[in-house]
């Protein structure tokens, strides 16, 4: 593993790339059923940030952070370096708004407030910055993205309005896979030798073989083996019953769900991963608040009823820092009326704290 704390200038997503919103891809649910394609963690091939013939997408397992969705991953990875573009632009133009979409029909708001020194930055100073509080800034909004996705589908959203996406709501790899694409394009975007779809390809690999690759027939054995475990049914009469509502906000970091009944795998410990950190924005002079404003229709209120519940008043933005635990709280209650008390506990036991992913990818 490499760790690139101390790269100095970082490289950011190409120009050309900059310009485009990054390609959709198809994810997998994580369970043995009809039309999830489990891959082999070492046959990925080249990640693409535009169009690429080589990338593969698929579910596969891993020792140490379990069932890994690498569509979510890439298209984490991909939201990190685009927004951390945009953010980079913005503060090098010293604008204080910032307004954008990602996947569904909501709106974000990014709201800047900049030392008072800063225009006064020798420009090479002032550039050096700016791209550090951009990357950091870009894996924050990314993670949080992912995570108000996971919250969109469970309350009934639909991209596609024939299919539902209860069921890929929070399923046990999500998080993790979300959180991953976060982190390893921070690194990448710091590497200033490669380019970005390099640097996420390496990166991919060495994270990978660290949290312990398995082939893709042990992967497709270890979703089998959940099967009346964690979920059952098939296609359109899936059932996850067992869900991974730890998004960080209780220690700060995401832990997997790990098989634990499998011969090929030998006993290991699960590797948690931190969710992005933005201290560093506050300790370099800037402020920023971010807001989410629910346009989906059918579910607008909902979700905004279990964010604002216990306020006099409801408003029409969700604040993340205010308003997540609130819409957690209303999802975990949810998922234990529906599926039991034991709907978020894995093999391995929630209690358990695994080794930490610090700061090396």
């Amino acid at each position: 593993m490499v760790c690139l704390c101390s790269l100095g200038q970082a490289r950011l997503l190409e120009d050309r790339l900059a310009r485009r919103r990054p390609k959709a891809r198809l994810a997998s649910p994580p369970t043995a059923t009809v039309g999830t394609r489990f891959i082999n963690p070492f046959k990925l091939g080249k990640h693409g940030y535009g169009f690429s013939l080589s990338e593969k997408n698929g579910i596969l397992y891993t020792a140490r952070g379990g069932h890994i969705d690498i569509a979510h991953f890439r298209k984490v990875a991909d939201w990190t370096a685009y927004l951390t573009s945009q953010v980079y632009k913005a503060l090098m133009q010293g604008d204080t708004q910032l307004t954008y979409r990602l996947w569904e029909p909501s709106r974000y708001y990014l709201t800047l407030s900049y030392p008072s020194h800063w225009q006064r930055l020798a420009p090479a100073k002032k550039d050096k910055l700016a791209q550090k509080m951009a990357i950091s800034l870009g894996q924050h909004m990314a993670y949080t993205a992912s995570t108000w996705h996971e919250m969109l589908t469970w309350f009934g959203y639909r991209g596609i309005v024939v299919w539902p996406e209860f069921q890929s709501a929070f399923t046990w790899e999500d998080n993790y896979s979300n959180l991953l694409g976060a982190c390893i394009a921070g690194f990448a975007l710091k590497n200033p030798q490669l380019s970005y779809s390099e640097a996420v390809t390496r990166y991919l690999n060495q994270a990978l073989e660290h949290l312990g690759g398995q082939p893709r027939r042990v992967g497709r054995k270890a979703s089998a083996a959940m099967r009346g475990v964690w979920f059952k049914g098939d296609l359109m009469f899936l059932s996850v019953y067992r869900r991974h509502f730890d998004i960080g906000d209780g220690d700060g970091h995401v832990s997997p769900w790990l098989v634990t009944c499998l011969p090929e795998v030998p006993p290991a410990r699960p590797f948690s991963l931190p969710v992005p950190n933005v201290d560093v924005l506050a300790d370099n002079g800037f402020h920023f608040t971010l807001e989410i404003e629910p346009r989906e229709a059918v579910i607008k209120g909902r979700i905004l009823r279990a964010a604002y519940q216990g306020s006099p008043t409801t408003g029409t933005r969700i604040d993340p820092a205010r308003h997540f635990a609130n819409i957690m709280k209303a999802v975990r209650a949810k998922g234990i009326a529906k599926y039991g008390q034991d709907v978020e506990v894995a093999y391995w036991g929630k209690n358990k704290r695994p080794e930490s992913f610090a700061h090396t990818p």
